[in-house]
């Protein structure tokens, strides 16, 4: 620990989040993290992670022919 009080971990760790525990004096436990801005913390919620799955999916999937006259029926209907 330098004079300041600031812990290197090296080149490795250089730019990266971590997260530090003291479970007792003088005890640390270091950890990596990434972190999740509260801004697109609703995107890992599961009701929107599984929206975001079926859009993928629908998006990649083979294009599939129209039924211009079904639809026609369909708002005829209406």
């Amino acid at each position: 620990m330098g004079a300041s009080g600031q812990i290197s971990l090296g080149k490795e760790f250089a730019g990266r989040t971590v997260l530090i525990d003291s479970s007792e004096p003088g005890v640390w436990v270091i950890k990596t993290a990434q972190t999740i801005p509260d801004s697109e913390l609703w995107l890992h919620q599961p009701a929107a992670s599984a929206r975001l799955d079926r859009a993928l999916k629908a998006i990649t999937a083979s294009p599939v022919e129209a039924d211009l006259e079904a639809l026609e029926r369909h708002l005829g209907k209406r």
